[in-house]
């Protein structure tokens, strides 16, 4: 009797055999394959059975001898029997093997759809729009190539015109709304959205000329193309709460404030803690955070260091120790300082008895001192070097030129290895309410908003050199803040780096196999390490 075996194997694999019995004992005629998931010996399964209900191929590829059918010889009720003259064989009707159709990802899929939907994103009832979000987080591409990685993805995408009108939806429909009040009620259910972090950053565009938005301006790329500055507020976990986009020769510091008060706005929230870099550091700035009765905390750049520290220096000189905290005041505008030297301890600011000042929070490390004290020996060689005529460049740090002869800045050198191992930061949040230390652990959050920043530039590609107009650069951005959400709540689920999960998971293929003419899908086999991943974003509520 031939028949089809199933046998485990050493590499954990299945393997798929014809086998027959002969006098008593199991004889393999045929090895049809190894399967190393259930799509796999589907397949393999069909083939094997193919060959048992075609004799002739039985023989062929399996040189098996079919037994001939056997008849009884005396004629039961209702059956033929041998000596029926009238009896033809049975015919067996075969369709021929299973073959599988095609591979795709839905369990990636799957499980960003059930993120999508745990942010609350579904209630916006688009399903183009999701589809967009989701294959923006899986490999950002052109509108015109998003139906490839759908496709690959297990879904039947729209058509491309289908797509411009989900566009143009998100615009009239006013889309970026909705995704910032869902993205504030997650980030206020499952964190602390009292302290927010805000950076800008620019995309710069492929393009010839001008606009009324993309415009040329200064670039931390340091290109000189058509750009757009783009501004975006997380909270102290870096999920995103708001995104804006302004013209490219926009200056930063203007665009700190139109997203916050469009924040506050949107959200009716009237105290909470806005921490930025150095770059949102004017005196406009921080006055008008102050008399929207908001608190700040930013970085304060190094020139104002020796007249904050003013007491220090006179008192100690330039040495500090590790870890070092000097709690002090900085002037709101110019140098006018309301602390004096000549008393040796440092004023503790408070906003009525020093109306003209911040409060500045200055802490060195010996680490970064370390850090810094390399970066400057770097400078100084170079100055030398082109003070010394041995370099062609042009002027670098310490370098001032007096009628055409350059010079070395002593001074300026001095000065600034005085100030190595230093940072500083600006706050009007007083130290009653918060010590230094929780001063510089709340600045040092800001890593959280660089790193949805380089998310949404390297793994989102959110630079949108096909967008043109104004609406289709706003409804890109809107996809990219959508999809910078559901990133970061992967990342703050598993503990992974979303490039890291997309890898991990994206492999996971099901397969669809048409077997008797009926198109069935399996799923793939899941690793355990594979597994743990799935596990954490379905059925983990993360805290970010």
């Amino acid at each position: 009797m031939v028949f089809v075996r199933k046998v485990p194997t050493r590499s954990g694999a299945t393997a798929v055999q014809i086998a027959e019995y002969s006098g008593g004992r199991q004889r393999i005629l045929a090895h049809v394959g190894s399967a190393h998931t259930e799509a796999e010996l589907g397949v393999l399964l069909e083939r094997a059975r193919a060959l048992l209900t075609d004799p002739a191929q039985l023989v062929l590829d399996v040189q098996a001898t079919p037994a001939p059918p056997v008849a009884g010889l005396l004629k039961p009720p209702g059956t033929a029997t041998l000596f029926d003259a009238d009896e033809s064989p049975p015919t067996v009707r075969r369709d021929g093997p299973g073959r599988v159709v095609g591979t795709d990802s839905r369990v990636l899929f799957g499980a960003l759809s059930a993120v999508y939907a745990d942010l609350g994103f579904d209630t916006l009832g688009d399903r183009v729009f999701r589809d967009l979000v989701l294959a923006r987080v899986v490999e950002p591409t052109s509108l015109l190539d998003s139906g490839r990685v759908l496709t690959d993805l297990g879904q039947k995408p729209a058509s491309y015109a289908t797509m411009k009108r989900a566009l143009n939806r998100v615009v009239t429909g006013e889309f970026r709304d909705d995704v910032a009040r869902l993205c504030f009620e997650h980030a206020s259910a499952s964190g602390d959205i009292s302290l927010v972090l805000y950076d800008v950053t620019t995309l710069h565009f492929e393009a010839e000329k001008e606009d009324q938005l993309r415009k040329v301006g200064y670039s931390k790329e340091r290109r000189v193309d058509p750009q757009i500055v783009v501004g975006l507020l997380v909270d102290r976990r870096g999920f995103p709460l708001e995104i804006g986009c302004f013209e490219g020769n926009r200056a930063e510091t203007t665009t700190l404030l139109p997203i916050v008060e469009g924040f506050q706005d949107r959200h009716g929230i009237a105290d909470m803690v806005i921490v930025a870099d150095a770059g949102m550091l004017s005196a406009a700035n921080l006055a008008a955070l102050d008399d929207a009765g908001l608190r700040f905390i930013v970085g304060s750049r190094m020139t104002k260091a020796p007249l904050d520290l003013a007491s220090h220096f006179r008192w100690h000189g330039d040495w500090f120790t590790d870890s070092q905290i000097i709690d002090t005041l900085t002037p709101k505008t110019g140098r006018r300082s309301e602390n004096n030297p000549l008393l040796r301890a440092e004023p503790v600011w408070d906003p009525a008895a020093h109306p003209g000042s911040w409060r500045a929070v200055w802490a060195y490390s010996a680490k970064r001192a370390v850090r810094d004290n390399r970066t400057l020996n770097l400078q100084e060689e170079r100055a030398r070097a082109v003070v010394d005529g041995q370099k062609e460049a042009r002027t670098p740090r310490f370098v001032t030129t007096a009628k055409g002869t350059p010079t070395l800045d002593e001074a300026s050198l001095a000065r600034a290895r005085s100030l190595i191992g230093l940072k500083g930061y600006v706050t009007n949040i007083p130290a009653a309410i918060m010590n230094p230390g929780e001063v510089i652990a709340s600045y040092h959050d800001l890593w959280h908003v660089e790193q949805s920043f380089r998310m949404s530039k390297t793994d989102l590609r959110a630079r949108p050199m096909f967008a043109r107009t104004k609406d289709a650069i706003e409804a890109h951005l809107t996809i990219v803040f959508a999809a910078l959400a559901v990133s970061r709540e992967v990342q703050a689920r598993t503990g992974l780096a979303i490039r890291n999960v997309l890898r991990q998971l994206r492999p996971l293929r099901s397969a669809t196999i048409a077997i008797n003419r009926v198109e069935q899908t399996f799923p793939p086999a899941i690793p355990t390490e594979q597994q743990t991943i799935l596990n954490a974003i379905f059925g983990h509520k993360a805290r970010h």
